[in-house]
């Protein structure tokens, strides 16, 4: 069997690939465009994709492919109707970082929260040296204990985040962009009542039709004045455009997002002008990528094609 890699760099460059050679015949791209990944499936029978294209236009040449392993969770990219009339298989590697994106999500909550790039200048400035007192009060926080943390999209991820946010004393409520979800341990709530109810705001959900630009100006104009709002989602969940005038009139405290609607960011992205704000914070889609969360996609993708050549059920079949 003759393994692909098109996209290889994007699972980092720290990492062991050489036991997949046990697999098969091994080619590693670092990146590849659609036009090249074209080229390069043509005699492939087993790819390996981040973000290409998996439809009747990029795999028409790939006569010999069986089997596309997706090196994430959301499979957006694939058009399954094409790819199971071709017969070939799909597999995903879903729930990896299910710890690790909810813990980013604590991690932009309490640096916004409770200023702690203020802080940390403050001390790294040479002021506190120069205090009277023995603390420095000019930028208050809150307890995140008695607070309401609302959720969009109570997945894998979404329960993970909820179940911290319990521990930390918080009452959770979701909303379901499905509406097919039903968890007991936690208040379902519709929209408008989420908006208007939680003091943070951080989304888990997957891009759908029911969930593009679902952060749009009315939505901001609901939330509460010092909520926060957090995207570890999709980018096109939001619209940023009307998020960056959220944070430019103070409509909302502050914005942690992880995810943008164009990735890499874009010179003419809205939010690339609000550089300068303290109350926002943007990482770039790192949230997933712990090293253990990428060593346990490594092995998952491993196994994902261990048991396809052995012809046995694999765990991630789609």
């Amino acid at each position: 069997m003759k393994i692909v890699f098109l996209e290889r760099k994007n699972l980092g460059e720290d990492l062991d690939f050489s036991r997949f050679d046990e697999l098969g015949e091994v080619v590693s791209y670092d990146t590849s465009t659609t036009e090249e990944a074209k080229e390069r499936m043509q005699d492939a029978e087993i790819v390996l994709i981040n973000k290409i294209p998996m439809n009747r236009e990029t795999l028409a040449g790939a006569k010999k492919l069986q089997l596309i392993c997706v090196t994430a969770t959301g499979t957006n990219n694939v058009d399954f109707d094409y790819v199971r009339e071709r017969g070939i298989t799909v597999t995903n590697v879903s729930g990896y970082s299910t710890a690790t994106v909810a813990q980013h999500t604590f991690a932009l909550y309490f640096y916004l929260m409770e200023h702690l790039s203020y802080y940390d200048q403050y001390v790294r400035s040479g002021e506190y040296e120069k205090s009277e007192l023995f603390t420095h009060f000019s930028m208050p926080f809150h307890d995140l204990c008695g607070q309401t943390w609302g959720i969009v999209g109570l997945g894998a991820i979404g329960r993970e985040v909820a179940k911290i946010a319990t521990a930390f004393g918080a009452n959770v409520i979701y909303y379901s962009t499905s509406g097919k979800n039903h968890n007991p341990e936690y208040t379902q709530v519709d929209f408008d009542t989420l908006l208007k109810e939680s003091d943070v705001i951080s989304v888990h959900a997957p891009l759908t039709p029911e969930t593009l630009g679902l952060f749009n100006e009315a939505a901001f104009s609901k939330m509460k004045a010092g909520a926060y709002f957090l995207n570890l989602g999709r980018g096109a969940i939001v619209v940023e455009n009307d998020l960056a005038e959220a944070l430019q009139s103070g409509r909302i405290a502050g914005a942690g997002l992880d995810v943008l609607s164009a990735e890499p960011m874009q010179a003419d992205n809205p939010l690339a002008k609000l550089k300068h704000m303290p109350n926002l914070v943007i990482t770039p889609h790192v949230a997933w990528a712990s090293i253990e969360a990428r060593m346990r996609l490594l092995d998952m993708l491993y196994e994902n094609i261990r048991c396809f050549l052995e012809g046995v059920p694999g765990p991630n079949v789609l």
